[in-house]
C-alpha cells in the first residue's frame, strides 16, 4: 500500500516537472514574424470599375423593303461614306413590273370615278334620258287622244271599240313611262354607289402605287449620313428578304460606352464624371469620356443586378469599334492628403473596421473609421494617426496584444 502511493507522487511530481519544462520552453519561442506598412497621407482616388460595351451614338440602320436579290455591292466594309453615296443595288424588275400593273389599274378607276362623278357614262345617262323623254311623249299623246276620244263618244262621233283600245295603249303607255323612270332612278342610284366604291379602291391604288414606287426608290440603298459603314453584311445575288439587314452606318468618332454598373454603386453615379475605357484588343490605349445618362432601372446581366450607364466617348482615331466589350472605369471622387492604407490592412467586423497596430512588440486591435475607398486602400478619418505602423494578415493569425516581429523583406 506504501508502495503504491509512492508511485502516485512520484508520476504526479514528474507531471509537473514537465509542465514547468514546457512553460519554459514555449516562453522562449521566438515571436511571429509580420509584414507591417505605414500609414500615410496621400491623394486617394475613389473608382467605379465594370464593363461595358460600346454603341454608335446616332447609327443608321439600313434594311431591306422588299424580298429579292442583291444586285451589287459598290461600298466596302470598314470605309467611310458620304451622304447619298451608293452603297449597293437590289434587283427591282419584280417591282417594276408590279408598279407599272398598278399604275394601269389606278388610270382605269380613276377615269371609272370621273364618270361617276359627272353622272354615270355620258352614253347610259343619254339614253336613259331619251327613253324617259319617248315614254312620257308617247303617254301625253295617248292621254289628249283619250280625252277627245271621250268627248266624241258622247256625241256618238267615235264607237266604244276606239275608245277601249286607245285606253289600253295609254296604260300600256303608262307602264312603259314608269318603267322608264325607274329605270333611270336606278342608274342614278348605282352612281352614286359608285362614286363610293370607285373612290375607295381608288385610294386604295393610289396607296398601293407609293408604296411600289417607295420600294423601286429603296432598291437603290444610299447612305443616309456621312460616317463609317462598320457592318456589311450581304453580297452580290445574295438573296434578303423584308426587314434583313444590309448595312450599318455612322458617325465613330464619338460614341457610347453602356457601362453596367452593379446595384449597389449606383448611388455614386452623377452626370458629368470622367470615365476612362480601356480595351484588351489594344492594350496600353485609354478613351476618356464622361457620364451622360444614368440608369433609370435595374435589369438582371446573368448573376448580376445591374444599372445601365450611357457615357460619350471621344474616338477620333476611331478604334473603338461598335459592339465591342471594353473595360470602364468611373472616377467618383478625389481627396488630396488624406490619411490612407491599404485595404489588406483593415479587417472587417459587421459594420466595423479595424486595424492591428503594431507599438514596437505587440499588436493592438484598433477601431476605425474610413471614408472614400478604391480597389487597393481605404481612407482613414479617425482611429490611427499617420505614420502608425499597421501589421498585415499572414500565415499566423493576429490577435490583440500579440507579440511579434517584424518581417524583413530583404531576407525573405
Amino acid at each position: 500500500m506504501r508502495t503504491l502511493s509512492r508511485r502516485v507522487w512520484l508520476l504526479l511530481g514528474f507531471a509537473m516537472l514537465l509542465a514547468v519544462v514546457l512553460l519554459y520552453l514555449n516562453s522562449r519561442r521566438p515571436s511571429a514574424r509580420v509584414a507591417v506598412v505605414q500609414a500615410s497621407r496621400q491623394t486617394l482616388s475613389s473608382s467605379i470599375s465594370s464593363n461595358g460595351k460600346v454603341e454608335p451614338i446616332v447609327p443608321y440602320s439600313l434594311r431591306a423593303k422588299f424580298d429579292g436579290f442583291v444586285d451589287r455591292v459598290i461600298a466596302v466594309e470598314g470605309k467611310n461614306a458620304n451622304k447619298g453615296d451608293l452603297l449597293l443595288t437590289l434587283d427591282d424588275r419584280d417591282v417594276r413590273a408590279q408598279l407599272d400593273q398598278a399604275r394601269a389599274q389606278l388610270a382605269a378607276q380613276q377615269d371609272d370615278l370621273r364618270a361617276a362623278q359627272a353622272g354615270g357614262r355620258p352614253d347610259q345617262a343619254a339614253k336613259l334620258a331619251a327613253d324617259l323623254r319617248s315614254a312620257e311623249a308617247e303617254r301625253n299623246l295617248l292621254q289628249r287622244q283619250q280625252e277627245a276620244l271621250t268627248k266624241l263618244a258622247a256625241q256618238n262621233a267615235a264607237t266604244g271599240e276606239e275608245v277601249e283600245k286607245n285606253r289600253a295603249a295609254l296604260e300600256h303607255a303608262d307602264g312603259e313611262l314608269d318603267q322608264a323612270r325607274k329605270a333611270k332612278q336606278e342608274f342614278e342610284h348605282q352612281v352614286s354607289l359608285a362614286r363610293g366604291r370607285l373612290g375607295l379602291l381608288e385610294e386604295h391604288s393610289r396607296a398601293l402605287v407609293d408604296d411600289l414606287q417607295y420600294k423601286l426608290d429603296s432598291a437603290r440603298v444610299v447612305a443616309p449620313a456621312s460616317g463609317t459603314l462598320y457592318s456589311l453584311p450581304v453580297h452580290a445575288r445574295d438573296f434578303v428578304h423584308t426587314g434583313d439587314l444590309l448595312a450599318d452606318i455612322a458617325d465613330l468618332r464619338q460614341v457610347r460606352v453602356r457601362a453596367y454598373i452593379d446595384e449597389p454603386e449606383l448611388g455614386q453615379l452623377k452626370p458629368g464624371q470622367t470615365v476612362v475605357v480601356t480595351w484588351d484588343a489594344l492594350p496600353g490605349r485609354t478613351w476618356t469620356g464622361k457620364t451622360e445618362i444614368l440608369p433609370r432601372q435595374v435589369v438582371a446581366l446573368g448573376t448580376r443586378n445591374v444599372g445601365e450607364l450611357l457615357c460619350t466617348i471621344a474616338n477620333q482615331g476611331m478604334e473603338l469599334i461598335p459592339n465591342t466589350t471594353v473595360d470602364v472605369r468611373i472616377e467618383i471622387n478625389e481627396r488630396a492628403g488624406t490619411l490612407v492604407v491599404p485595404r489588406g490592412a483593415v479587417q472587417i467586423d459587421g459594420t466595423h473596421r479595424y486595424v492591428y497596430r503594431f507599438d514596437g512588440s505587440r499588436l493592438h486591435r484598433t477601431e476605425i473609421r474610413v471614408g472614400l475607398s478604391n480597389a487597393t486602400q481605404f481612407e482613414v478619418l479617425s482611429g490611427i494617426n499617420e505614420g502608425d505602423l499597421l501589421a498585415l494578415p499572414g500565415d499566423t493569425p493576429l490577435r490583440d496584444n500579440m507579440a511579434v516581429r517584424v518581417a524583413n523583406p530583404d531576407s525573405e
